[in-house]
């Protein structure tokens, strides 16, 4: 057990205020309405102010809050943001309600909500409603994140996290058992086609279908959830990659000629390349992978018993991304926490010996860099001069822990002219912001891997993006009635990949007849191919939408308003950029970094009697095990009084030595070396009935699961670790094992006038064809690889090859599907 002191209760022991989060999601096709509700309750005798950080969707466009206090309900209104302080202060000082909500400067998926003056034995009703896009998953699933799990933002040295942020208040977080309020989601999903499944990581009532179409389906999280994850469902459509086109009639009580007054038109197109363009891979490229080895790294993917620590599952996708990649290629490894190291002092050609040399490295990469500091490596990877020819392809793997998410993101963007990014968030928490500003500022495209995902499936699928051709000269072109215009909100399109949705906002002015149409045209060069495509619409408003799709073109325009008023240039050009910002959000009543949603409720006019004290209100992070994680237990240490370390020989200093420099988890030597310690009260061992071992630091509990004690390698990995550069397999002991057979056993079975090197690829192939087959995606381009191989060897029997190797193996593979 956790002493209670350590991180749930205030200096004094003043109880947190919040008491429950009450959650509705509305999903019509790809996007989600969401309504939050949050109760607030002051059991003390004097008035309070609460504040909650708390994570959100990066991408978000929060659109509405309001809140109810006894009978009484106020709006909150949108105000330039240092106004909003400036009139929350005030009502404060005058003894007043007030609630502010505003979003972090330096980081659009963090908020903070101030709930000012609220009396003694008083209840509060805070609801938020925000609008955001659904991700597209690797299987065409549509990803719904609500985060649960805020992570502390690493705070990198000589940094001051920028002006304004110092309401916004790193740690305060307390384990995922601890926290005490409650959340309960229900959401209803439309879609103009059917709904074929409903998946989650967390547990969920049965799906219940509202139509025999299936295309209305109401979904509900079950009773008990723990803060220990965050709330994803995966929604799947039948024929999803179908373009859709949807006009929504402006608010009626805005004049026309306005962004809220006049209709949006929002477009979703599925880019789709001609087939014999598609197979034209490059084989040519630098790739670079950036790798996280902070503290954090060393957490596990998710709370369950079997999930993998995340740098071990990065270091397998090293290891097959190595193994995939095309001969003549150039690549570097970068490895980054406080500092950064990279395996070369430059990008080398791919190679066997230059293979061996990075996977060498790879098997002893542990997270024991201390901090996140992603934005040094970065710098230094954009000041070497670009290989020609060779376009160059980053990978940046991270749980995306930064408090300078902005500052990261505006490196790529200004150097996105030299590459295309591919980014990474892994873990619960990781930051959505930081992921998918890294992927779309640098051309690329961002994946999520948490909970039971395989990273290496989603990594591999961006491998594929990245070995497609580039998309260049893309433009996009309206066709309208005359008599109509058309505004975009959405910045000029900077990548396309195949399948991949891509979103276009616009705003329409002028008089529309009922049966007008409308039409967009995405034209785009792909390998020297002109290629375009088209989509025709009803330009008939379609009524009673709330609006979502005027929100969302309003998010996208201040976001990119923001990214100019952050240029370096002309300073009116920046002065004017933030002028704009602040009055198309107060216009759309859409948050921004530079303004803030702000309630005064003056109530009878009388001032709240008391001093008014401050209570912060922790959000969770993520527990292991049913245990504290090593990240929660460094927290819950850092923020314990000395008494409870009073009787450890070890002194406070010592103990805190074993900490990651970003206060984050212990490092594994440390760990090794306080388990063997003998002596110490603060830290116990034992060993239960399984063979588990146990320990006690200090009443915070750890069992062996904790210390991340690697598990055998899958046969899988072990057959991929095994090919060579060129894609080819020596015929070796260590094969044969994968097969399950002895190296005399193989040999013998080997067909005549079949070199040893050609047998043993033909084999590795089979195998992987008979028995992986679920996990075809991850192995595709070795294998790939190895079938090229073959062919450049010119085997004159390989059907006899194959045929040997289904008998040796006990499979049944067909020649034809094998690429052969």
């Amino acid at each position: 057990m956790v002493n209670c002191c350590c991180g749930l209760l205030t200096a004094t022991k003043e109880p947190v205020p919040l008491k429950a989060v009450d959650v509705e999601v509305t999903v019509r096709d790809h996007v989600a309405t969401v309504a939050a509700t949050l109760l607030y309750e002051n059991k003390e005798q004097s008035p309070i102010e609460a504040v909650f950080i708390f994570p959100l969707p990066g991408d978000a466009a929060v659109c509405h809050f309001s809140a109810k206090i006894g009978q009484s309900e106020v709006v909150a209104e949108v105000r330039e943001k240092q106004k909003a302080r400036e009139e929350y202060d005030d009502a404060l000082t005058r003894g007043q309600q007030a609630f502010l909500l505003e979003e972090s400067e330096q980081s659009p998926d963090v908020f903070s909500l101030s709930v000012g003056s609220l009396p003694p034995g008083e209840s509060a009703s805070i609801r938020l409603e925000y609008v955001t896009e659904l991700a597209v998953q690797a299987d065409d699933g549509l990803r719904f994140c609500l985060p649960a799990v805020l992570n502390p933002r690493y705070q990198p040295l000589g940094s001051d996290g920028g002006a304004g942020t110092t309401r916004f208040i790193p740690g305060t977080s307390v384990p995922a058992s601890l926290v005490p309020y409650s959340l309960s989601l229900c959401a209803s999903v439309c879609s103009p086609r059917p709904i074929t499944k409903v998946e989650s990581n967390c547990s969920l009532d049965p799906v219940q279908y509202l139509n025999q179409q299936q295309t209305q389906a109401a979904v509900k999280l079950a009773a008990g959830h723990k803060f220990d994850r965050d709330v994803e469902l995966l929604l799947y459509y039948k024929d999803s990659h179908l373009p859709t086109a949807v006009v929504e009639a402006g608010r009626a009580s805005v004049k026309p000629g306005s962004l809220m007054g006049d209709p949006v038109v929002m477009v979703s197109l599925y880019p789709e390349f001609p087939p014999a363009v598609m197979s034209l891979m490059t084989k040519s490229g630098e790739f670079l992978f950036v790798i996280d080895r902070s503290g954090s790294m060393s957490s596990p993917m998710s709370n369950a018993d079997s999930s993998q620590i995340r740098i071990d599952s990065a270091k397998e996708t090293l290891l097959l991304l190595l193994k995939s990649l095309p001969i003549g290629c150039y690549f570097n490894i970068y490895s980054f926490g406080s500092s950064f190291t990279h395996i070369f002092p430059q990008s080398v050609v791919y190679s066997q010996q230059t293979m061996d040399e990075a996977l060498k490295v790879i098997e002893d990469l542990q997270a024991d860099m201390g901090g996140t500091e992603i934005l040094e490596p970065l710098k230094h990877i954009f000041k070497q001069p670009c290989i020609p020819s060779q376009p160059r392809q980053l990978f940046v793997f991270t749980d995306g822990e930064v408090s300078n998410t902005k500052a990261v993101i505006d490196v790529v963007k200004r150097n996105s002219g030299s590459h295309r990014c591919f980014s990474f968030g892994i873990g619960m928490g990781a930051s959505t912001a930081l992921i998918n500003g890294l992927a779309k500022e640098g051309r690329g495209h961002a994946q999520f891997i948490s909970g039971a995902d395989r990273m290496q499936s989603k990594v591999m699928q961006s491998l594929r993006f990245a070995l497609q051709p580039a998309v260049v000269d893309i433009s996009v072109t309206w066709d309208v009635p005359a008599g109509v215009s058309v505004t975009p909100l959405t910045p000029p399109i900077i990548n396309l990949f195949q399948g991949q949705r891509s979103l276009i906002y616009a705003q329409l002015t002028g008089e529309v007849s009922g049966d007008a149409e409308g039409c967009v045209t995405v034209k785009y060069s792909l390998a020297e191919h002109p290629t375009q495509n088209q989509l025709k619409f009803s330009l008939k408003p379609t009524e009673d939408t709330g609006l979502t799709a005027h929100r969302l073109g309003a998010r996208t325009l201040i976001r990119s308003l923001e990214a100019e008023a952050n240029e370096q240039g002309d300073l009116s050009d920046q002065v004017n950029a933030k002028e704009m910002v602040v009055e198309v959000s107060v216009q759309s009543g859409v948050s921004s970094s530079l303004t803030a949603f702000i309630a005064v409720n003056k109530g009878n006019g009388k001032a709240l009697q008391g001093p008014l004290l401050r209570r912060n209100v922790r959000a969770p992070i993520m527990k292991m095990c049913g245990k504290m994680a090593p990240r929660a237990m460094a927290m819950a240490m850092a923020s314990c009084p000395p008494l409870l370390m009073a009787n450890s020989k070890k002194s406070r200093k010592d103990v805190m030595r074993t900490m990651e420099t970003d206060g984050a988890v212990l490092s594994q030597p440390r760990k090794a070396q306080l388990c063997s310690a003998t002596g110490s009260n603060f830290m116990r061992s034992s060993c239960s009935s399984s063979g588990m071992v146990e320990m006690d630091y200090g009443g915070i509990h750890f069992s062996r699961a904790d210390l991340a004690i690697p598990a055998p390698r899958d046969p899988m990995l072990q057959l991929i670790s095994l090919q060579r550069a060129s894609g080819s397999w020596l015929l070796e002991s260590a094969l044969a094992a994968v097969f399950g057979r002895t190296l005399k056993d193989v040999e013998v079975a080997t067909p005549a006038s079949v070199s040893p090197e050609v047998w043993a690829t033909v084999l590795a192939v089979v195998w992987l064809h008979g028995f992986k087959k679920d996990a075809q995606e991850e192995w595709e381009f070795l294998a790939m690889k190895a079938v090229s191989w073959l062919h450049g060897e010119k085997v004159p029997c390989i059907t006899e090859c194959v045929e040997a190797g289904n008998v040796l193996l006990g499979c049944q593979v067909e020649e034809s599907s094998m690429g052969m």
